[in-house]
């Protein structure tokens, strides 16, 4: 008995290893495109373009920024922040991304500024900026996003309602 259980599997018939070597492979290529598929599935791929913000939320989230910063330099200096206005936006790049899973979109380009100060008016040609918008998950409201960085050296996101 023991004879025939150790030479039984060295003379299966060649059929028999075949089958067992297509059913292994089968298995093999099985396995291979359930996983392409869940790789595949789980990443995720840039938000539509059509959904990107317009001329009138750039300009808003432009001096939302604007504002933000000018308010800090104001309270530095002890003075007002000075009025402005904004004028021939031109985004040189618009770039869909992600950010803690909601659509965004990175741009960057050019505008002009008129600063309204006290005794005189200041026109100031091709200011660059980079913003980051966040769309919101209704799609009724938008955030100017702002990446900060801890003392620690990790970056963190801070987002400021759009108006």
């Amino acid at each position: 008995m023991i004879y025939k259980t150790r030479i039984l599997p060295l003379f299966l018939p060649q059929k028999l290893r075949l089958l067992r070597h297509q059913f292994q492979k089968k298995c093999w290529r099985f396995i291979s495109i359930i996983l392409v598929l869940l790789i595949t599935a789980c990443t995720a791929t840039k938000p539509p373009l059509e959904f990107a913000p317009d001329g009138e939320l750039i300009t808003k989230a432009i001096a939302l920024q604007l504002s933000q910063t000018e308010a800090s330099i104001s309270k530095q200096l002890n003075a007002t922040s000075p009025e402005f206005e904004i004028s021939q936006i031109r985004v040189k790049m618009l770039e869909p991304v992600f950010i803690e899973g909601l659509s965004s979109y990175y741009l960057r380009g050019n505008y002009s500024l008129k600063l309204k100060l006290p005794h005189q008016e200041v026109n100031q040609k091709s200011n660059q900026f980079e913003i980051y918008l966040q769309r919101q998950i209704e799609g009724k409201t938008w955030r100017l996003l702002r990446r900060q960085v801890n003392s620690d050296g990790a970056s963190q996101w801070s987002s400021y309602l759009i108006k």
